[in-house]
Formats: structure tokens, C-alpha cells, sequence
């Protein structure tokens, strides 16, 4: 069995046209995407349509529910931008989606299966940035219940760690916002280091998964010059070049 897993689109919508067209040369069984589909200052109502096309199992991640939740008035700069450009139907939709998934020994969410903002494999410090150890991963994770796949994303890092039960846990990365920042629990910096469009592509034989990690070429410049017309500096820089620096 081959999964394709994509997350944090972010509205990005020439990476995810990159991305979409790669996994449809790997041939996937499924198509699994995370979560955080939309919301940036690119085009959210244009991803959110080519997302729905896509027959992709679409999740739920935090930014999805603060825009299908809220007015307005309560969101953020990026979320606000993100919600004054979809109808009505679509925040509608991006609110219902679930916010885990299992099937086929896979168990897929966005960060944990009923907590959105907490990461699974890093944790936020007062000294920066560290990567969980594997029994404190399985510690935040519920109970196994027949896989051995977990999914999660959340971070925009891509990564992978198997758990002392056997069970591997993979995030794709981002597919559409390489670096960000963020001051909550601690003030931090996420970034990938390249502006590629990032998915992974897992492989089941037998009883055990491998995973490869992409990192797609697309025109980043001219997704860098959307997020600046609209006056976001800090997107661009980090959609041009993969960090924020």
C-alpha cells in the first residue's frame, strides 16, 4: 500500500499544484492531507477548491478552525485575510472536517487526534525548540489501536520517529509556508531551510512502512510576490527563501 500525505497547504496554491502533480506520478492508494489547507495571504478560496477536487481525506488543523469557527473580528491578521475570501459554504466545510482519521492501520490528525495546537515530535521551551524522545511521543499519543502508521504535521517540519512499540510516526512537512513563527508557549521559529513544497510518500510491505520525503520545485517567487501585494513581508521572505531571516 502507497499513502501520499500533504499538510499546511497554508493557501499556497502553486505549491499545492506542484505537489498534486507529483503525487499523481507516484500513483497512491490514498491521499491524506493534515490540515491547515488555506489560510495565508495567497490564495485560500482557489486551494480550498483544487483541495475538494483533489479526493484527498482532508483533516482538520487549528488555522481550519479558528476560520470555520470564528467571525472575523475574533481571527488574526493571515485568518481574517483567509475568511473575507471564502463563502460562506466553504468556511462551513472547513469546520466540519474531521479532526483525526483511521483506516488501513493508519491513525492521521492534524497535530494530536483532540488537541490541535500541542506539536507530537518537538516541543517549544523557554530554551528553544527540542525534538520529543520517543516514549514522550507515545506518552501524548491514545492507545494503539491496530496501527502502525501515526500522521502528523502541526510543525511544518518534516520528520520521522519510530515509537518503542514499533509504530512509526511521520510529518510531511509543509507544503505551502516553509518557515513561520510563533509565540506560543514560548516565542519560536519553524523553518525549513529551502522554500521547496514538502509531502511525503509512504510504502506498507508487510507489516512495516517506509517513508520518503519530497521536497518539490515550484515558482516560489511568484508565490512570494502574491504574499507581498498583499502586504505580508514575512511571507515572502519565507515562502522566497525557507526561513525567516
Amino acid at each position: 500500500m502507497r499513502v501520499a500525505v500533504i499538510a499546511d497547504v497554508h493557501g499556497n496554491r502553486l505549491a499545492l499544484a506542484a505537489v498534486l502533480k507529483a503525487v499523481a506520478l507516484a500513483s497512491p492508494d490514498l491521499v491524506i492531507e493534515l490540515g491547515d489547507a488555506v489560510s495565508g495571504p495567497l490564495w485560500p478560496a482557489e486551494c480550498f477548491e483544487i483541495l475538494a477536487a483533489s479526493g484527498a481525506m482532508a483533516l482538520r488543523g487549528n488555522h481550519d478552525r479558528w476560520v470555520g469557527r470564528n467571525p472575523p473580528e475574533k481571527l488574526g491578521t493571515t485568518d481574517a485575510f483567509t475568511w473575507a475570501r471564502l463563502s460562506e459554504a466553504q468556511r462551513a466545510a472547513l469546520a466540519a472536517r474531521p479532526m483525526s482519521w483511521r483506516g488501513d492501520g493508519i491513525l492521521a490528525m492534524h497535530s494530536l487526534p483532540e488537541d490541535d495546537l500541542t506539536y507530537l515530535m518537538h516541543e517549544s521551551t523557554a530554551h528553544g525548540i527540542r525534538e520529543r524522545l520517543p516514549a514522550e511521543v507515545a506518552a501524548l499519543l491514545p492507545e494503539a489501536a491496530g496501527e502502525s502508521l501515526i500522521l502528523t504535521a502541526h510543525t511544518h517540519r518534516a520528520h520521522a520517529l519510530q515509537l518503542p512499540d514499533g509504530r512509526l510516526v511521520v510529518n510531511p512537512g509543509s507544503v505551502g509556508q516553509p518557515a513561520y513563527s510563533d509565540t506560543q508557549p514560548f516565542p519560536h521559529i519553524m523553518q525549513a531551510g529551502t522554500p521547496h513544497a514538502r509531502w511525503a510518500l509512504l510504502e506498507r510491505r508487510g507489516t512495516r512502512w517506509s517513508a520518503a520525503f519530497h521536497a518539490t520545485d515550484y515558482d516560489w517567487d511568484a508565490a512570494a510576490a502574491q504574499a507581498a501585494q498583499h502586504g505580508r513581508q514575512d511571507w515572502s521572505r519565507a515562502l522566497a527563501t525557507g526561513t525567516l531571516h
